[in-house]
């Protein structure tokens, strides 16, 4: 507090942070080391930056604007993982949330005419606008949106995809909400051109339980049943073809039925997952008899070969839900 009205103790402090000592006491480094359960460990460094951005608000307070700016992007430079690409794991990494909570903290209260300043200065640092207009206008990156939509892909290429749907979709931010999360994953797969339905599939299963069942419990809501039960024949053939457990399928498909309000709705719901795999399975059979290259033709042959165990371990749960329902009719 006494930095605030005194340029002596100010200088002090920042004459302090500028050393080897109290940079390293300071600027902690330790993004990765999430070892402490219920995010604990995010909750304390992000405490400490916040509580370091009120340090650095205080001891600059009487240098003017430019200079505070200077001052502090020198010496938060030292810190890798607040640097464009200066982190091998940003997936993994707190640095750049560390960063927003100082920044937030340092300009809280200043008034629009100085935020302008600091944004205007960081996109002359970093070249911010130029990455931002790169990134926006470019081709997409790992995903690749025409193999999207001519072929299956694999694991590899969803994701890195899937895990920042899962980071927007985290509850502790609340900065973006289911239905927000929803609209993305339906935007991504049909601009510019629809995706492969077993794409969508995989996208949806790498994006873990929680938003794979909230996308199709939205279309359960939304009447879109139909879509709801190719969605379904297109997870179980994902399963048969990774080797994950069937079981996930069935049970994924039981807690759907469970949105519906009634039991006609839901005994509509399971006839059109019934009639979706006898469509697909023709849909396959009719690709194999018309390829005309042996590529093609084993490549299709495999699918439907894969898609009949589905069937087969999907019916048995199809015929007791049925049963249970008409006997509730």
């Amino acid at each position: 507090m006494l930095s605030m009205v005194s340029k002596t103790v100010s200088q002090h402090i920042i004459n302090y942070i500028s050393t080897s000592s109290g940079s390293k006491r300071l600027l902690l480094q330790d993004f990765h080391n999430l070892e402490l359960p219920d995010r604990r460990q995010d909750s304390a460094i992000l405490e400490h930056y916040r509580s370091l951005g009120l340090l650095f608000k205080r001891c600059t307070l009487l240098l003017p604007t430019k200079e505070r700016l200077k001052y502090i992007h020198k010496i938060l430079t030292e810190v890798s993982c607040f640097k464009f690409n200066g982190c091998a794991a940003p997936m993994q990494c707190l640095g750049l949330t560390c960063y927003g909570m100082f920044l937030q903290t340092l300009t809280a209260g200043w008034d629009e005419l100085e935020c302008h300043r600091v944004y205007n200065f960081l996109c002359e640092l970093t070249n911010l606008c130029r990455k931002m207009q790169m990134a926006v206008c470019s081709k997409p990156g790992q995903v690749v949106w025409q193999k999207m939509i001519e072929e299956p892909t694999d694991e590899f290429s969803l994701k890195g995809l899937a895990d920042a749907i899962k980071l927007l979709y985290d509850t502790s931010t609340k900065e973006w909400t289911a239905d927000d999360v929803i609209s993305l994953i339906d935007e991504l797969s049909v601009v510019p051109r629809e995706w492969l339905l077993e794409n969508n599939a995989r996208l949806l299963m790498l994006s873990g339980n929680n938003i794979c069942f909230t996308f199709m419990a939205s279309k359960a809501v939304n009447g879109r049943t139909i879509e709801l039960a190719r969605l379904i024949v297109f997870l179980a053939l994902v399963c048969e073809k990774e080797l994950y457990c069937m079981d996930w399928t069935v049970k994924m498909m039981q807690k759907v039925c469970k949105v519906f309000s009634t039991p006609v709705e839901r005994n509509n719901f399971l006839q059109n997952v019934a009639n979706a795999f006898a469509c697909v399975i023709m849909e396959m059979l009719q690709s194999i008899m018309s390829a005309q290259t042996h590529a093609v033709s084993a490549s299709h042959v495999h699918e439907f070969l894969m898609s009949q165990p589905s069937a087969s371990q999907l019916k048995k749960p199809l015929a007791c839900q049925g049963s249970a329902m008409s006997g509730r009719l």
